[in-house]
């Protein structure tokens, strides 16, 4: 029988594991709450924020019982209540990485299908030394006074605040500019800033230099790119290594063409079919990859073009959405039994499923590096590089 309980209720609770989301699970009245601004361990006074049958949601507003790793907020704005973006800064950040890798490891373990001892040896490795000032691009939405701030969690609820501590310095707080809905700023490799009201270049260049590995990307203001400075060429290192001369590569939701060009640049006289769907990013590949006449880029649907898409390649490289590939699309990729599959990943609830397919389908998890690239919130990216086996032993 569960106790009563209401959104608004305060009630204590004993913090138990860390779920996936920047939840951490905690048990009352035979109802199991996910709770905001936790440690493990600790107890801790909860207002109850969400109520349903099967799960219930609380913040922690009070610490009865604090844990070690508990420090203070930079932030005027962090915490129960405030902006919705950093629910890992009340957490040193060596425990970030270590709550980090205890969701990667169950996630593998849970959705993925793997035992508890293959994956043992993953963890979330630091990327860099700062864990604010790191971020490169930033918005603010614009409340119904005209005030700047960000969302609450899970809310279209916005907290006025003109500074995000996340971003980097000559971006952390907002420029004065007119806007309706959003500013966004965004600081180029180079340094330069451009910022965007309601979506239009106001202040800087429509266009962003990003630098890796010495070598100039010009993306679009509005497109994507890594918002970690050092992520781009890590990731790049990574996700590219498993590349040889002579090979054919895919590189699915291609981006800019990031990884097109560094596996380009190993294959030299094979071939790169980039494919990615969203126009901006597809004029930035072109872009950027003109002097690659082994790359190949296709803009369209990633499910669409691997219906008809040419040939049996040695690799496949894919940086999905955070809602991951899907069964259709890692079917498709397994029918052309590639030797090579690395995927890139920003939530490892859906790189699980994903795994389970492709382990369903005769790949094995070889080799797997995570980073933190977004100190202060619950996220991270992987790489994960699976080999294609038949009866037990590798496809060459």
């Amino acid at each position: 029988m569960k106790e009563p309980v209401s959104r608004g209720d305060e009630i204590e609770l004993r913090i138990g594991t860390i779920a996936h989301g920047g939840h951490f699970i905690a048990h009352w009245g035979g109802r199991t709450f996910f709770v905001r601004h936790a440690i493990p361990g600790e107890l801790v006074r909860a207002r109850v924020t969400d109520v349903t049958s099967k799960i219930s949601r609380a913040d922690a507003i009070e610490i009865l019982e604090r844990a070690d790793s508990r420090v203070p907020v930079a932030c005027a704005v962090a915490g129960p209540g405030g902006c919705g973006g950093c629910d890992f800064q009340h957490v040193e950040p060596s425990e970030q990485r270590a709550l980090k890798t205890t969701v990667l490891r169950d996630a593998l373990i849970r959705q993925g299908g793997l035992e508890a001892t293959a994956v043992e040896q993953y963890v979330v490795e630091p990327l860099g030394d700062m864990p604010l000032g790191w971020r490169s691009r930033v918005r603010w939405s614009i409340d119904a006074h005209g005030r700047p701030g960000m969302h609450r969690h899970r809310s279209s609820e916005i907290v006025p605040t003109d500074e995000c501590l996340l971003g980097m310095p000559d971006i952390s707080h907002v420029l004065d500019v007119e806007a309706r809905e959003s500013i966004t700023a965004v600081q180029g490799g180079d340094g330069e800033v451009t910022v965007l009201a309601d979506g239009q270049v106001v202040v800087g260049r429509s266009r962003v230099t990003e630098l890796v590995h010495g070598d100039q990307w010009r993306v679009s203001a509005k497109g994507f790119w890594q918002v970690h400075p050092a992520l781009a060429e890590r990731l790049a290192d990574v996700a590219c290594a498993e590349a040889r001369p002579g090979d054919h590569w895919w590189d699915l939701y291609s981006g800019a063409g990031l990884f097109s060009r560094y596996l380009a640049e190993v294959v030299g006289e094979g071939r790169v079919d980039s494919v990615e769907s969203y126009t901006a990013s597809v004029r930035d590949a072109r872009r950027n990859l003109h002097d690659f006449r082994q790359v190949v880029v296709h803009e369209a649907d990633v499910a669409t073009w691997l219906e008809t898409a040419p040939g049996r390649p040695e690799g496949v490289l894919l940086d999905p959405p955070r809602s991951g590939a899907g069964e259709k699309v890692v079917t498709l990729i397994t029918e052309r039994q590639p030797r090579t599959v690395v995927y890139v990943a920003c939530d490892p609830v859906a790189l699980g499923r994903d795994l389970a397919t492709f382990r369903a389908q005769g790949y094995r998890l070889t080799a797997l590096a995570a980073f933190d690239a977004f100190p202060m919130t619950h996220h991270f990216e992987t790489v994960a590089t699976l080999t294609a086996e038949i009866d037990g032993h590798p496809i060459i």
